[in-house]
């Protein structure tokens, strides 16, 4: 149990990490001679725009986009430091070269355009359409009686699906190492909830598991899912997978609004709904280095606002 709670939280970046704070949001990058750099990083916000999406169940869907507006951007800036444009400019064809001298920013657009479009319409397929599919499937041959389990298959599979993505980019250094930077996230709030002074030996000594982390709302939104999809009557996987979706803003309202009891409360109640998320948290939260929690404390120590108004506990 922490002694206070702050609503301050965070995001790993490609060698760096950002901490966004009640007043600003501020991004830390470690680069290959271990120099740490802050930039403050903008973003509009709807919730901010309109304080009526900061109401309990409305705020959830638009924290969301809010959340994913600003991780984009700090994500491009992050990398940017690290480089990974430059290597890819150095690698460009003489027909992507031909593109971009022809039709500039143009090309680039349609094409991340393009990518975004495939991306949700595979997410869609994998996630929502084949476990219906397989269902089918499997009712078909071992007959009707197994139709109450439905929902329960389905949302097993898509667990199984999701963890077995993480597990395989895991594998990947530059994930690998974001993955550590979240670590040094975690433990850097926690030093901070636990009232002690940010320093390197300090945040060491802390839990890598934070029941506020966004993999555990991820997880928390496919168990819901599993809760909702009893209430979907249709076994077409097209009208299935069509009512999922338009299911998909309740099922984050919800999921938003338990990781926020989870991160204000310890009980049993809360430690239970927050059990499946701290276990998943095992393979996106690792063991950071000395020089991701330095940069860590820096993101921190700028958001940090004076007056305690991120403090909700």
């Amino acid at each position: 149990m922490t002694k206070r709670v702050t609503s301050i939280g965070g995001q790993a970046l490609l060698e760096g990490i950002m901490m966004v704070g009640p007043k600003k949001n501020t991004a830390a990058f470690c680069d290959e001679a271990g120099n740490i750099t802050t930039e403050d990083i903008t973003a509009p916000s709807l919730r901010e725009k309109y304080p009526i999406l900061k109401k309990p169940f409305l705020r959830g869907v638009f924290a969301m986009i809010d959340t994913m507006r600003l991780g984009l951007k700090a994500l491009t800036l992050s990398a940017e430091k690290a480089g990974l444009e430059d290597e890819e400019a150095e690698s460009e064809s003489k027909f992507d070269r031909w593109l971009s001298e022809k039709f500039g920013d143009k090309v680039m657009n349609a094409v991340v355009a393009i990518g975004s479009v495939l991306g949700v319409a595979l997410a869609v397929v994998l996630f929502f359409f084949l476990p219906t599919m397989l269902f089918n499937g499997l009712e078909s041959l071992l007959g009707t009686w197994i139709g109450g389990w439905r929902s329960v298959f389905e949302g097993l599979l898509r667990i199984l699906i999701f963890v077995g993505y993480i597990v395989l980019v895991s594998r990947m250094k530059e994930i690998d190492r974001t993955f550590r930077y979240h670590g040094a996230e975690h433990k850097t709030i926690f030093c901070y909830e636990n009232m002690l002074p940010l320093t390197v030996e300090n945040v060491q000594k802390q839990k890598r598991f934070h029941p506020r982390c966004g993999s555990s709302f991820m997880i928390l939104m496919l168990l819901i899912g599993i809760l909702i999809g009893f209430f979907i009557p249709f076994e077409n996987p097209f009208l299935r997978t069509a009512c999922k979706l338009l299911c998909l803003p309740l099922v984050v309202s919800i999921g938003y609004e338990l990781i926020k009891l989870c991160g204000r409360h310890d009980n049993l109640a809360t430690r239970i709904i927050a059990a499946p998320g701290l276990w998943f948290q095992r393979l996106t939260v690792k063991e950071p280095d000395e020089k991701m929690i330095e940069a860590a404390i820096a993101a921190m120590e700028a958001v940090i606002p004076e007056n305690g108004e991120d403090l909700v506990r």
